[in-house]
């Protein structure tokens, strides 16, 4: 008797568990060329028909939106301020332009301006670090055009900020694109070491010029209302950014909580150990309650996934659907297991400004600088934006940048 109703039980875990799968999945096939990326960065960057970049179609395995209903308006959102959407074009620099869209709002938050930081001066500066690294290490170090939202405070640290307006680094362009300049910056440095020829000074002089020629020269003075700065001058005295008052958070378990540690990814080719490491649970509350109270935070994560709905026509939010793992499963464990197999990769940066809550799970609104949140109405308030949900959150997004009173208490717990 005991053991038949054992196996009634355990049948009826098993039917309850498997009801809840309704996420539905389906294959899809995209001609490259329709997106926003092929249709209006590519042709504006090169200046002809985008049919000659058309490229053979993929064919891809997702979540199916059909007869789904997601708050994939903005409006339903409560947002703090930042500026508007602003693309990074054809460039692997996401972690520039999600963090200095962060800065800026927290220059809104703390000083009641609002700026327009540019994105240029920073990686023109991330470059030439990157150009320093390569050499002091004989060429073992990523030169790569990737990098992760500290480099930003890292940046600023060393040499300082500029207004967007008198430095964009677009060269007369719409759209930036590194792809000429990066490879030849790479092909150079790639000589360097064939070469043996470890001539910091020089290194660095060629960076600079190639540089200067694809992204123009950044200014060593600059008037801002009517008051003369330099880059450092302007970060301390105008936009008043003190780059020690921001801190990294990450949840891996592969590494001791409440300890400072390494984001080990190729991104951070510097291998700072100036992350916060907490647990997941912790992370999840620090998120709800930062931007409840009015921080937002430079967000990066895997971007990736079936539940990664951004094509046209669709909605651009992000979610886990249950064929992938069940939402009361998602756990440490799950988190970890993704990060160590390499499902999870640290894709992309963005910038989190916003939440809805919906069904007792909250939603977030994300500020993206890439093309596949651009896939639709250029004038909808939506162009820019992705909804992402709690599940996709915690399960996909590794770490943050946010500012050190906004997890003061988190602080408290390190050694």
């Amino acid at each position: 008797m005991k053991q038949k109703l054992f196996i009634a039980v355990a049948m009826l875990s098993a039917s309850s568990l498997f009801a809840q799968n309704k996420d539905k999945g389906t294959f899809q096939v995209y001609d490259k060329g329709e997106s926003y990326y092929y249709s209006t960065i590519l042709k504006d960057i090169n200046s002809v028909e985008v049919t000659k970049h058309k490229t053979k179609a993929y064919k891809r395995f997702k979540a199916d939106a059909n007869g789904k209903q997601y708050p994939s308006k903005v409006d339903l959102y409560t947002a703090q301020w930042h500026n508007p959407t602003i693309s990074q074009g054809s460039t692997g620099t996401c972690w520039d332009f999600s963090t200095t869209s962060f800065y800026e709002s927290e220059v809104k938050r703390t000083q009641n301006k609002e700026v327009k930081i540019s994105e240029a001066f920073t990686f023109y500066n991330e470059y030439l670090l990157k150009a320093e690294g390569y050499v002091d290490s004989r060429g073992t170090t990523i030169f790569e055009e990737g990098s992760e939202g500290n480099a930003v405070a890292r940046v600023y640290k060393k040499y300082g900020a500029m207004p967007w307006s008198v430095y964009n680094g677009l060269n007369g362009q719409k759209f930036h694109s590194h792809d000429k300049m990066y490879a030849e910056m790479s092909n150079y440095l790639k000589s360097v070491k064939k070469n043996n020829a470890w001539d910091k000074e020089l290194v660095i002089a060629t960076i600079k010029s190639i540089m200067n020629h694809y992204v123009g020269t950044p200014p060593e003075n600059f008037k801002v209302d009517g008051k003369e700065y330099t880059p450092k001058t302007y970060l301390k005295d105008y936009l008043k950014i003190n780059p020690d008052d921001y801190v990294e958070i990450l949840s891996y378990k592969q590494a001791p909580y409440y300890k400072q540690c390494s984001y080990d990814v190729p991104d951070n080719w510097w291998n700072s150990e100036d992350y916060y490491n907490i647990p997941l649970d912790e992370f999840m509350k620090v998120i709800k309650r930062a931007i409840k109270e009015g921080y937002t935070m430079s967000i990066g994560g895997d971007v990736s996934e079936a539940g990664f709905l951004n094509s046209k026509g669709e909605p651009n939010v992000a979610i886990i659907p249950d064929f992938d793992i069940p939402s009361a499963y998602i756990n440490e464990d799950a988190r970890q297991f993704r990060f160590s197999n390499k499902t999870t990769t640290d894709d992309h940066g963005m910038h989190l400004v916003g939440y809805y809550e919906k069904d007792g799970k909250t939603w977030f609104l994300i500020k993206d600088s890439s093309s596949g949140s651009r896939n639709n109405d250029v004038n909808a308030k939506e162009f820019g934006y992705y909804f992402f949900s709690e599940d996709y959150m915690k399960l996909k997004m590794m770490g943050f940048t946010i500012h050190k009173d906004a997890v003061k208490d988190i602080l408290k717990k390190f050694k």
